[in-house]
């Protein structure tokens, strides 16, 4: 189960994850970003209620990065320990902007 919130300020997009990112929710959380980024110049997750994060949702947020890349800047906030451990083990920590 994955919820988000998306709240959009202008050119600001600020993506809300509470629960698990994972092969079952990944696609849903990739539709909605697909749709979202459009026009986006600077794009902030919130990951502070996110219990778990797989490859999949690592794929998505790699993508995403990618994305802004070109058009912006990407930064992702509130990471639980067992969150950050993920992103240090697959090296995301050196890929990705975290606060």
């Amino acid at each position: 189960m994955l919820n988000i919130t998306k709240n959009v300020n202008g050119s600001d997009l600020k993506v809300i994850l509470e629960g698990r990112l994972d092969t079952t929710t990944a696609p849903q959380l990739e539709a909605e970003l697909n749709n979202a980024l459009g026009g986006v110049t600077a794009l902030k997750f919130d990951l502070a209620k996110l219990d778990y994060i797989s490859s999949a949702g690592l794929r998505v947020l790699l993508s995403s990065q990618k994305t802004m890349n070109k058009q912006g800047t990407m930064v992702i906030s509130g990471v639980s320990s067992e969150v950050k451990e993920i992103f240090d083990v697959t090296g995301f920590s050196d890929i990705l902007t975290i606060q």
